[in-house]
């Protein structure tokens, strides 16, 4: 069975006067909206024009299918969560498990108040889950979180720190989005978000230089 082809992510051209750039964010914008209301299995270029208010050939000369703008939208949305992660990881007024608490805290938040958005890219992610920008999202935080774990769990080995980095990327991904599908309030967001931090917290600094065995077979 021949390969299915696979989209262009790559947009057609970049805006360079202030028409073309309000057109492109106006785009955008209505893609948005559209995601919220019908989700990544609604998601076409036609609804988004309409919302938009454009023809479909100008969002195609700028888009050059519904991938492109999923993952411009997809790109947009990780470059803010890096931002806002970033800012509290890396305040090194605050110990390493105040600086965890409160990342988590404001992660979950934005999972919640962005649930309808993130919950539709996240269905969509499978087109672009593999290219070089999603890979370089993955890693940009790991150098902070690194420190932030070796300062929790000081006496784990190099392995050992390198699982609880993963660990807690995974947790907070998950986690983040269960809490944001079974709270109501921010309140209840909150201690999803504390209950998660403390968890993890707490298993780190017991951790003493654990090593991975092979289980026999």
């Amino acid at each position: 069975m021949p390969r299915r082809r696979r989209e262009t992510t790559t947009p057609r051209k970049q805006p360079r006067q202030a028409r073309s750039a309000r057109l492109v964010r106006d785009v955008l914008q209505a893609a948005i909206r559209v995601l919220e209301r019908d989700g990544a299995a609604g998601f076409n270029t036609v609804r988004v024009a309409e919302r938009a208010g454009v023809s479909v050939g100008s969002l195609y000369q700028y888009f050059p299918n519904k991938q492109a703008i999923l993952f411009r939208l997809q790109q947009e949305e990780w470059a803010a969560t890096a931002a806002l992660l970033d800012g509290i990881l890396g305040d090194r007024r605050r110990g390493a498990a105040e600086r965890l608490r409160a990342a988590t805290v404001a992660f979950f938040r934005t999972e919640l108040d962005e649930a309808p958005l993130r919950r539709a890219l996240g269905d969509a992610s499978p087109l672009y889950r593999d290219a070089p920008e999603a890979q370089e999202h993955r890693a940009h935080g790991m150098p902070l979180l690194s420190e932030i774990v070796a300062e929790l769990a000081p006496r784990a080995s190099r392995r050992r720190r390198a699982f609880l980095e993963e660990l807690f990327a995974a947790t907070l991904s998950a986690m983040g989005k269960h809490a944001s599908e079974v709270a109501k309030t921010r309140a209840d967001v909150d201690a999803w978000a504390a209950a998660t931090a403390d968890m993890f917290i707490a298993y780190a600094r017991v951790q003493r230089g654990f090593r991975f065995h092979r289980r026999k077979t």
